[in-house]
């Protein structure tokens, strides 16, 4: 007889879910008919299989429409692979292979152990079984375990499994800590009750008793090296299981509780002292909440996934019933609340480990490694085990300007706080009042706290994860754990703001001289650090909203700057740059910089050098602060030479701007450098260009085209062209120059065979010769980013001189290869396209801000030639997802596009185009 018994609320009834009494009545019907084993294991699990699918089916509608109740869930999973395992041993060991008189040797106990053990299982969860036998393996035991593993392997399941005995188990468990977290959840499930009961006292006298400080103290490193591998708990595409502030932080508390304790349920802590009830509470909410969504993971898939990415966090928000919300997306709704609740889990860890601490079994060393000696503490507080601890919580309280002094505190002794300290912190929130924000001395408190200690992230980052943070202001509070959905961003905007302040803190220690040279020497030179700091803390304060985040930004920073001590002029500064710190990056990445309109109208937003210095250390501090990988040479190239040029406009005038200053200076620049060249070529040369080419290329690439051109020449072909690729390691590119006969087109052939060899274009310009010639510079870079490898040169000039001749068409080669990845496609980029008519003196600028892929610039310059649209140069800038596609422009006459009928209708032309070819990509 096979009796089941769940083991807490299934999410639909159990009978519902794998009748045992149904099941085993039609296979005993079965067999009466059939002798021979292979075909009885066969009909057995054509049953199981039905009973399975069933199952399941039963399962996953149940979740749809309660999509939250994870626990009810998991339990029902379980339940259901308890029904298919017990019935194969069942079946194995009575039908396939029955013993009359088994011999005390004979005896075999089925146990489920890990997560299976636990009795927690999502849709995709491995089986893990121990099959225990009293002495040394029999024949007999090896048919049934034999039997039941092919019966199980038939249905699919993912099945671990080891055969052991006792001793075994024991010997095993000792030398292997991942063998004896899985002892230490076994559960009996067939077979001989009596071995398995053996095994567990066993496993509890002669195992775990006695080296509990080492169980842990495995645990913790495990946990560390995982988190190691993960990366932070705010990286925007987590992993459920492994991340940090998920499942399986939650299991290592368990597992040590289990260890110590002997607890079978999280809620035995609380009797214990271990866990208050709310506290409690937490658990069982960030648990159920993310098995949820791992659970919901596994059944969009089908398969074990893990990784919430980008396009599976859609699909996620969407079946958890998640709904747009203004200016915000479900998902980004959705991903907030698995942020906070994996700040949570963090939060837990740390109460319990304390608690811990305080009973002397985690190892002292592991935390008084890092204090070698006790630094005095100020009155009021205590050192325990090493960390900071208010002395009396009930004084403590007397004065609420303690709850931030606690930081400082931690601050000035470089010690970290005791959860203890933290825990009272978080309960008394409530203490934070308007009364307190408007407070001298917690104004000054919390200023010192980034501008005095010289690591102010470690005090940001703990008071916001306490909540400290968004009470003490409370504009904050909205971008808590907000994840902006895009493949830009790699953190939350809370951690990103707390990212640049990182950044300005290494800078002003001195870190980063050698790749930030312009802004350490910006601080080095003075300036206003509390601006600074202030202007970071609240930059992106209005994020997640439905207005422009800058505008909004500016309005909150008026009303937040004051109260946090600051006079007015710095007030006004602070909203200055939250109302324009996108501006810069806007200028160096969007716009032509060596167009003197550019220079200009930025000089004119900025107004004064000291604005212009703030602004530029706290776009460096921005763009870094966007991930690991966002900040790079060219990036930097780009900032250097918009800082250079506009504080030369600001000291000596803007006349200093005109083009023809700079002609003459870079004509003078290539003489010097080509003095072996005779008069007559280097005025040939000097004479042959208009004047925008010798303003918008450097010397290097000037020498360059020089010595193209006059190979042309020499060579007296029409039909001939040069190429040359060359590495240019200050801008982290490699600079692609072509010189040939000019001829329609030229540009957007050129873009298409680069696309062809899986170049990305960054910047490019386009020069035409008095003389009939066309100078092209592209900076391009390969798919990571970075500049093509030396040696892969010769064969990408290969490569692109076949699709100029003709011989490939780019067309064509290129419609397998422009396609959108499937994470992808989750994301929404509209299409705007912006005409300019005031950015510049001699173009017009074409702003295309749109979805990128790898043909796109093809489309686009292809579109604008058949126009007989004239592209002067090309700058582009890619957000992750998003590119920033921008044209400098002149009709075939040479003239501005003013006419609103002809804008029109080239943005008709360029959308159809982006229209078609992101069809084509993702189909």
């Amino acid at each position: 007889m096979l009796t089941l018994t769940p083991k807490g609320e299934l999410i639909c009834p159990a009978d519902e879910i794998f009748d045992s009494t149904a099941i085993l009545a039609q296979l005993s019907e079965a067999f009466e008919n059939i002798q021979d084993n292979a075909a009885r294991r066969n009909e057995t699990v054509r049953i199981l299989r039905d009973a399975q699918k069933a199952g399941r089916k039963t399962i996953a509608d149940a979740f749809a429409k309660r999509p939250f109740d994870a626990r009810p869930l998991t339990r029902s999973y379980t339940y259901l692979t308890d029904g298919l395992v017990c019935t194969a041993m069942q079946v194995a060991s009575t039908y396939l292979h029955p013993l009359a008189t088994p011999t005390q040797g004979e005896k075999i106990a089925v146990l489920a152990v890990g997560g299976y053990g636990r009795g927690e299982m999502a849709p995709a969860s491995d089986v893990d079984l121990l099959f225990l036998t009293p002495y040394k393996i029999t024949a007999w035991a090896e048919s049934v375990i034999e039997s039941m593993l092919y019966m199980l392997w038939d249905l699919r399941l993912k099945v671990g499994h080891s055969s052991r005995t006792i001793k075994d188990c024991l010997r095993l468990g000792t030398e292997d800590f991942t063998i004896r977290t899985a002892m230490l959840e076994q559960r009996y499930l067939a077979g001989d009750a009596a071995l398995a009961e053996e095994l567990d006292d066993r496993l509890k006298t002669e195992l775990f008793k006695g080296s509990e400080r080492q169980f842990i103290e495995a645990k913790l490193q495990e946990r560390d090296e995982r988190h190691h591998k993960q990366g932070e708990r705010y990286m925007v595409e987590p992993n459920v299981k492994e991340g940090k502030g998920g499942l399986r932080d939650l299991q290592s508390l368990y597992w040590i509780a289990k260890y110590i304790y002997g607890v079978q349920d999280v809620a035995e802590l609380v009797p214990l002292g271990l866990f208050e009830p709310e506290e409690f509470n937490t658990f069982v909410e960030a648990e159920e909440f993310l098995w949820a969504v791992r659970s919901h993971l596994h059944l969009v898939t089908g398969r074990a996934t893990e990784q919430l990415t980008f396009d599976l966090q859609v699909e996620v928000a969407d079946r958890m019933g998640y709904e747009d919300r203004a200016g915000r997306r479900a998902v980004e709704v959705f991903m907030q609340r698995y942020f906070r609740e994996a700040t949570r889990v963090g939060e837990l860890t740390r109460i319990f480990l304390t608690k811990l601490e305080a009973s002397h079994v985690k190892g002292a060393a592991l935390l008084e490694r890092i204090f070698r000696r006790r630094p005095r503490v100020k009155a009021g507080y205590k050192v325990v085990h090493g960390r900071l601890d208010v002395a009396d919580a009930k004084k403590f309280l007397c004065d609420k300007l303690n709850l931030l002094r606690l930081f400082e505190e931690g601050l000035r002794t470089g010690m970290l706080i005791h959860p203890d300290a933290m825990r009272l912190v978080t309960a008394n929130l409530s203490l934070i009042d308007d009364d307190m924000r408007q407070n001298k001395e917690a104004q000054r408190i919390f200023l010192d706290l980034m501008l005095k200690h010289g690591n102010p992230e470690r005090a940001l980052r703990r008071m916001n994860e306490l909540g400290v943070l968004s009470a003490f202001l409370p504009e904050f509070e909205h971008i808590v754990a907000m994840m902006q959905f895009n493949m830009y961003h790699s953190y939350t905007v809370d951690e990103h703001t707390i990212q640049t302040i990182v950044n300005l803190a290494q800078i002003e220690r001195g870190e980063l001289v050698e790749s930030l040279p312009l802004a350490s020497s910006i601080l080095k030179r003075g300036v206003n650090r509390k601006v600074l700091y202030v202007a970071l803390l609240l930059h992106d304060i209005a994020k997640g909203r439905p207005e422009d985040h800058s505008i909004l930004g500016a309005q909150i920073a008026r009303k937040v700057a004051p109260r946090l001590g600051l006079n007015k002029s710095d007030s006004e500064t602070v909203e200055w740059l939250v109302r324009y710190h996108l501006l810069m990056s806007d200028m160096a990445q969007k716009r032509d910089i060596s167009d003197p309109r550019t220079v200009r109208d930025f000089a004119k937003a900025v107004k004064t050098v000291k604005r212009l210095d703030l602004l530029t250390v706290l776009t460096v501090c921005d763009i870094r602060g966007v991930g690991p990988n966002t900040w790079n040479n060219w990036k930097a190239t780009l900032l250097r030479a918009l800082h250079a040029e506009t504080k030369r406009a600001l000291e000596t005038g803007m006349e200093d701007l005109n083009r023809a200053n700079r002609g003459a200076e870079a004509k003078k620049a290539l003489r010097s450098a080509l003095d072996d060249w005779s008069k007559a070529d280097l005025k040939a040369e000097t004479g042959r260009h208009y004047a925008p080419y010798w303003q918008g290329l450097n010397l290097s690439t000037h020498i360059e085209f020089a010595k193209m051109l006059r190979a042309l020449e020499q060579s007296g072909d029409p039909g001939a062209m040069e190429i040359h690729l060359h590495p240019d390691d200050d801008r982290d590119a490699t600079r692609a120059c072509f010189a040939m006969a000019d001829h329609p087109g030229i540009f957007a052939r050129i873009a298409g065979a680069l696309a062809l060899v899986g170049a990305n274009v960054v910047d490019a310009r386009s020069y035409t010769t008095k003389d009939g010639y066309v100078t092209d510079a592209f900076w391009i870079q390969d798919a990571e980013g970075h500049p093509f490898e030396a040696s892969r040169l010769p064969r990408l000039t290969q490569m692109i001189q076949k699709t100029l001749k003709g011989e490939v068409v780019a067309r064509d080669a290129l419609k397998s290869r422009d396609k959108i990845k499937k994470r992808e496609r989750a994301f929404n980029v509209p299409t705007h396209i912006i005409f300019d008519n005031d950015g510049s003196e001699i173009y017009t600028i074409i702003e295309v801000d749109t979805r990128d892929r790898p043909g796109l610039l093809y489309d686009l310059t292809r579109t604008l030639a058949a126009a007989n649209v004239y592209i002067a140069n090309a700058v582009i800038a890619t957000y992750g997802e998003q590119v920033v596609d921008t044209f400098y422009v002149k009709d075939m006459f040479g003239l501005k596009y003013h006419s609103e009928s002809k804008q029109r209708g080239l943005e008709t032309k360029l959308r159809k185009a982006i229209t078609e070819g992101a069809e084509r990509a993702i189909s």
